[in-house]
């Protein structure tokens, strides 16, 4: 029987909805599933034919030290998603290789930590006149650090940079896009290289939320069928992935792309989820099955199936 870790984190305990019904597949499809935090240093990894990252989700906090784990863990088993993916994806500069590459993203720039941060901002205001806009890190997760502004709150915008960037952070600054005021946003999941299912999630960022009131609202999260034009550009987004130049051919065991559109309409990358998105899988009937299918083909393809379970 095949054993295979999923890592959630120590500071994640009790809060991944994924997590039960993925190890029920996963017993259920003849795999020796055990739940574990990366960030416990007693387990021995190597024992574990795979490892599936799953809620690591303070790795935003401790990116050093997650990227390392995933190193080490690399050098003695299968790690799912790969390393070299999850590097990849843990900064947002990914989506400027994915927007080099074709794919319609969410515009923005980047500033980088050595940079002035007011001329920055005012030089992103003069590229993009949109009446609102938004201060992100580079490297975060959910709305953490994130912030939705008026043109005419360049004061607080400006702290909030430079908050940013004294600590060392790279920082994204992205016009706001309103049509996910009304629409939401799309998240469509990928398993095994294909479509699996699809949310519709609710705007996070109330209008006027200065950086440091917590405006942001409560997700309300819906099982969606996916429109033609984003199931279009999800299918291209997991595309490029396959022929990244950096990411060695990579096939994500799982992704999440997440989709809003913009004033014409049309959908464009807001982000690609490859390294410890929610999966949604208690409202996807068939999902967890999915996964564990899926878990079992890449052991398989990797000769791991015949091997005899690691003391």
């Amino acid at each position: 029987m095949p054993r295979i870790a999923i890592a959630t984190a120590i500071a994640a305990a009790g809060m991944d909805e994924d997590l039960v019904p993925l190890r029920a597949a996963c017993i259920a499809a003849g795999i020796d599933a055990w739940v574990l935090a990366w960030d416990d240093a007693t387990v021995g990894w190597a024992r574990f034919d795979a490892v599936l990252v799953r809620s690591t989700w303070d790795y935003t906090e401790r990116l050093d030290e997650f990227l390392g784990w995933c190193g080490r863990v690399e050098a003695v088993t299968e790690l799912l998603n790969p390393h070299a993916v999850l590097r990849w994806n843990t900064d947002k500069h990914y989506l400027s290789d994915l927007s080099a590459l074709g794919l319609p993203t969410v515009p923005g720039v980047f500033v980088e930590p050595d940079a002035d941060p007011l001329p920055a901002l005012q030089s992103f205001l003069a590229r993009y006149p949109d009446p609102e806009y938004v201060v992100k890190p580079a490297i975060s997760a959910g709305a953490r650090d994130t912030q939705r502004y008026a043109r005419h709150q360049e004061f607080a915008a400006g702290n909030h940079v430079a908050r940013l960037l004294d600590a060392g952070r790279s920082v994204m600054l992205q016009p706001y896009l309103d049509k996910v005021d009304t629409e939401g946003e799309s998240g469509l999941v990928y398993i095994g290289g294909r479509f699996s299912h699809a949310i519709r999630k609710s705007p996070r960022l109330l209008p006027g939320n200065e950086a440091g009131s917590g405006a942001t609202a409560a997700e309300t999260i819906k099982c969606a069928v996916p429109a033609a034009d984003e199931l279009a550009l999800a299918e291209a987004t997991m595309a490029a992935i396959a022929r990244h130049p950096d990411l060695g051919h990579a096939e994500p065991i799982y992704a999440r792309v997440d989709l809003i559109r913009d004033a014409r309409g049309a959908p464009c990358l807001l982000e690609l989820e490859l390294v410890e998105p929610s999966l949604f899988l208690p409202g996807a009937p068939g999902s967890s099955e999915r996964l564990a299918t899926a878990l079992l083909a890449r052991l398989a393809a990797r000769g791991l199936l015949t091997r005899a379970t690691r003391p």
